[in-house]
């Protein structure tokens, strides 16, 4: 499932190359933890939330037939640390 999550996202990102997913196993779920490049967030993401919402129905359509719940986030990481 992170293989077909990680084309997915590249092939909608300008730079793909920085396209990171980490799988955090739980219980009876797993999160998917997306880092994307700064610029990228808003295409993955979409006008409404539409393009990550869409993502993420075809994550549950797929993990639904091996019985698993799984979540995708999408962590923003800003490019300069400091807030000033």
């Amino acid at each position: 499932m992170q293989d077909f999550l990680e084309q997915v996202v590249k092939g909608l990102v300008d730079h793909p190359e920085a396209v990171n997913i980490t799988e955090v196993e739980q219980e009876r779920a797993t999160i998917y933890e997306l880092r994307v490049d700064p610029s990228d967030v808003g295409q993955v993401i979409g006008r409404s939330g539409k393009t990550v919402n869409a993502i993420r129905t075809l994550l549950q359509a797929g993990s639904a037939k091996a019985g698993k719940f799984t979540r995708l986030e999408i962590i923003d990481e800003k490019e300069d640390g400091s807030d000033e």
